[in-house]
């Protein structure tokens, strides 16, 4: 089967970049990608990466892998990732998990989007 790249949408790429330039970690954003609907804040590639070194960097069985994540983000073009954090995967009524994950989505996989983040409440 001959995969067809999916031309990024150019609004959200920008989005993206805004966020990446540092001038704001306060994006809400709520993604369709590859079925799952996720939804929470955006970081900076930088942030989200150096946020998920330390989280493995307290592991006793996945510290090693902290240093990948610790490597600088290779900056070249637009951006060609979301970077969410404090973020869920919405099923059904639940958010998994509750308190928030992160997240890295190809900006190619989103096939909608809105501002914003979801949560489900039974009021």
């Amino acid at each position: 089967m001959i995969g067809l790249m999916s031309k990024p949408d150019e609004l959200l790429v920008d989005v993206a970049a805004l966020v990446e330039s540092g001038r704001s970690n306060q994006m809400s954003l709520t993604v369709v990608a590859g079925g799952a609907v996720i939804t929470g804040r955006l970081a900076p590639e930088a942030v989200w990466r150096q946020r998920v070194s330390d989280v493995l960097k307290d592991s006793d069985r996945l510290g090693e892998f902290s240093g990948v994540f610790d490597a600088p983000a290779k900056n070249e073009g637009p951006p060609s990732h979301l970077h969410f954090h404090v973020a869920r995967i919405l099923q059904g009524t639940v958010g998994i998990p509750e308190t928030g994950g992160m997240y890295r989505v190809a900006i190619g996989d989103v096939s909608a989007w809105t501002m914003g983040d979801f949560s489900y409440s039974d009021h």
